[in-house]
């Protein structure tokens, strides 16, 4: 880890309107997330952890504050723009994996590449190299019913990497897995920060998981109570 970081949050709040009902799902967030961490965030539903996550990830804009994504203000970009950087920039994982059910392991992770308009060699090459590196390289051509849940998860999390983002963004990843199987997924995340200076932010609900985590922030009422 180093002093620079990849994302930081300055006074950082976010409301939602529903009807005559307004909800404020972050209160005054102030957050420096730096290259090469591992950050677990922590808290009880309705905290603001996956709101956070939303503006850590670019997803959302803020109601008030300010979010810089390697000290650019993202409030200076329209949505395209915004939506670029995003896409080649961080790297999403989801709890329901998210993969397309009727493209093969190889193909789900090359769509990230596709999007950002990549050559088709350079797509193979990298999605080969993927699956390798997670030993998946015999499933390639298998669709994602005929793959265990870890399995789905491991090309879910190779598709996260396929645009080599510095920032890797995990909403519960191990919630719908075995807790063996998670453990696994958890060791790979970590093996990312360490072996290829991935910044990882992961959500989770769970405080043994958290605890592999080098940092864990704990949310409540949109709030930060803790960060250690």
């Amino acid at each position: 880890m180093n002093g620079k970081p990849v994302i930081e949050l300055k006074g950082v709040g976010k409301t939602y309107g529903m009807d005559e009902v307004t909800v404020q799902a972050l209160r005054d967030i102030n957050l420096r997330i730096m290259k090469e961490e591992f950050v677990a965030i922590m808290g009880p539903s309705g905290s603001g952890k996956s709101t956070m996550l939303n503006m850590v990830g670019l997803l959302d804009r803020p109601t008030k504050g300010k979010i810089l994504l390697n000290g650019v203000d993202i409030a200076t970009l329209n949505d395209s723009e915004l939506s670029r950087l995003r896409g080649g920039r961080i790297g999403f994982v989801f709890q329901f994996f998210n993969l397309y059910p009727t493209l093969t392991a190889k193909e789900n992770i090359e769509l990230p590449m596709m999007i950002l308009e990549k050559g088709k060699e350079e797509r193979e090459a990298k999605s080969t190299k993927l699956l390798k590196m997670v030993g998946l390289e015999a499933r390639a051509n298998h669709l994602p019913a005929q793959l265990s849940g870890g399995e789905r998860q491991r090309v879910a999390i190779c598709r996260a990497l396929a645009n080599d983002p510095p920032l890797l963004l995990a909403d519960e990843p191990t919630g719908n897995l075995d807790s063996k199987t998670g453990d696994d997924i958890i060791t790979f995340l970590t093996g990312l920060v360490k072996e290829h200076h991935v910044t990882v932010v992961m959500v989770t609900h769970d405080p043994h998981l958290a605890r592999r985590a080098e940092r864990v922030i704990t949310m409540k009422d949109g709030k930060i109570m803790e960060d250690r």
